[in-house]
C-alpha cells in the first residue's frame, strides 16, 4: 500500500509541475480573468443620462439662430431688400449704396406689376375724371403712380437718408406678441436708426415722403385744391410704407408656418 501511494503521488507531479503551479504568469491569467469579470460588471451599469437642461438649451440657440430671419424677396416676388434680420448689426450704408437699394425697390420688376394693380384701382375708382376712359387713361394713371413710387423711394432711402445721415433699412424686431411686433412696425415710420446706431426722428419718411408727394403737384393735372391731392398722396405713400413695414416684421413667422420655410 505504501508502494502504491507513493506511485499515485509521483504521477500527479508529473501532471502538474510544481513551477508552473506558482508561476507569475498563472497569476497575471487569473488577475486578468478578475479585470474582465469587473469590466463586464461595470459595462452592465446604466449610463449617466444627460441633464435634460442642456438639450434644451441647444434647441433653444438653434430655434434663437432662426427666428427673425429675412430673405430677399417676400414670396419669392416681392423687393424686401431693406429688411435686416432680427439681432443683426450692420455696418452703415455707403452713399452708393443708398442709391442703389432706391434703385433695385424702384425698377425691379415686380415693382410694374404692383403699380398696374394701382393704376387699375385708380382707374375704375375714376379718381382722376380729366384722365378720361380707355387704355389711353389707364396709361396716365399707370406712369404718374410709377413715378410717384420712384420719386418716393429715391426721396426715403436716398437723398434725404444721405443728408440726415439715417438708415434707411428696416430692422425686425422678430420676438413678442402681435400687438408688440405691429406697434413697433408702424412705429418705425417715425422712428428710425442713424448711421451710427442711434434712434432718431424718422426725417426721412416723413419728409421725404411729404416731398415726392408735393413734386407730384407738377405732373398732376390741377383741379380742386392742390394742398388736398398733395396730402392725400403723402397719406397714400407712408400708409403703403406702415403696411410693408407690418408685412416685414411677420413673414418670417408667415414663411415658417404656412410655406416651412420655402420663402
Amino acid at each position: 500500500m505504501l508502494l502504491a501511494a507513493l506511485t499515485g503521488a509521483s504521477a500527479h507531479a508529473q501532471a502538474t509541475p510544481w513551477p508552473y503551479a506558482f508561476s507569475p504568469s498563472a497569476q497575471d491569467n487569473r488577475g486578468d480573468s478578475q479585470a474582465g469579470a469587473a469590466a463586464n460588471d461595470k459595462s452592465s451599469l446604466p449610463e449617466t443620462p444627460v441633464p435634460q437642461n442642456q438639450s434644451a438649451e441647444a434647441n433653444n440657440s438653434n430655434s434663437n439662430d432662426q427666428f427673425g430671419q429675412q430673405p430677399k424677396r417676400i414670396l419669392g416676388i416681392i423687393p424686401n431688400y431693406r429688411a435686416v434680420s432680427a439681432n443683426t448689426h450692420l455696418p452703415p450704408l455707403a452713399l452708393k449704396q443708398k442709391f442703389w437699394l432706391a434703385t433695385q425697390d424702384t425698377f425691379d420688376y415686380s415693382d410694374f406689376i404692383f403699380v398696374s394693380g394701382l393704376a387699375a384701382f385708380s382707374y375704375f375708382q375714376n379718381s382722376e375724371p380729366t384722365f378720361g376712359r380707355g387704355g389711353a387713361a389707364y396709361g396716365r394713371y399707370y406712369w404718374r403712380i410709377f413715378v410717384d413710387g420712384g420719386v418716393e423711394n429715391y426721396m426715403t432711402e436716398a437723398i434725404v437718408p444721405s443728408l440726415t445721415k439715417e438708415d434707411p433699412r428696416y430692422y425686425t424686431l422678430g420676438k413678442g406678441g402681435f400687438f408688440k411686433r405691429t406697434g413697433y412696425a408702424v412705429t418705425r415710420l417715425l422712428i428710425t436708426r442713424t448711421d451710427s446706431g442711434k434712434e432718431t426722428f424718422n426725417i426721412s419718411e416723413v419728409a421725404g415722403a411729404g416731398a415726392a408727394a408735393g413734386l407730384g403737384a407738377t405732373y398732376y393735372p390741377r383741379q380742386g385744391s392742390t394742398f388736398v391731392k398733395t396730402y392725400q398722396r403723402w397719406g397714400t405713400q407712408v400708409g403703403l410704407d406702415g403696411v410693408f413695414n407690418v408685412l416685414k416684421e411677420f413673414w418670417p413667422d408667415i414663411d415658417r408656418a404656412v410655406f416651412h420655410g420655402k420663402y
